[in-house]
């Protein structure tokens, strides 16, 4: 049980790191998004590349702060039943919610993602748009990483709800993972 433990505290640790750094790229984003506004209502220039950029970011930081708002319990969920429920049962709940349902949409973005990111790597895609980054390939690479990291995250979570599920009584307790 402990390797269990080191290896959930090394994945909320991984997840923990690429959190924070998807805060800087939050902050990063914001700029080049008040750039472009500066730029276009002040200076009446437009770039289709700073646009592009911005997507880019916010599609990067989507995918790679997924695992890290997992890990801070700030995804959605439904929580008219859930906080009122005993510790175990809600790590019963989370078990089964990470083992029928995350870890296998995880496995299935991850099978269908290999082809697609591989022929965009194959033919260096890149913008539709004319004068655009032409670095749509790079993009598509954070799809696989968006899988693994999401999973990764789904496996450290149901080590935790199996750990308080074996080691928690029902004393209202607060979950591991909370």
């Amino acid at each position: 049980m402990s390797f269990l433990r080191h290896l959930s505290a090394f994945i909320d640790g991984l997840n923990k790191q690429i959190l924070s750094l998807a805060s800087w790229l939050c902050l990063f984003m914001v700029l080049v998004q008040f750039f472009v506004v500066v730029m276009r209502y002040v200076f009446g220039t437009g770039s289709i590349q700073f646009q592009e950029i911005i997507l880019y970011m916010h599609g990067i930081l989507f995918m790679i702060a997924a695992g890290g708002t997992l890990l801070t319990n700030d995804h959605v969920r439904v929580d008219i039943i859930y906080n009122n429920l005993s510790p175990r049962k809600q790590a019963t709940i989370e078990l089964i919610g990470c083992i029928l349902f995350l870890l296998p949409f995880c496995g299935l973005v991850l099978y269908t993602s290999w082809n697609y990111v591989g022929q965009s790597w194959q033919i260096m895609e890149g913008s539709r748009e004319p004068g655009g980054l032409q670095g749509v390939y790079l993009l598509k690479s954070f799809i696989p990483l968006f899988a693994i990291l999401l999973g990764l995250q789904g496996i450290s979570q149901s080590i935790k709800a199996w750990t308080v599920l074996n080691n928690v009584s029902d004393d209202g307790g607060a979950p591991a993972w909370k």
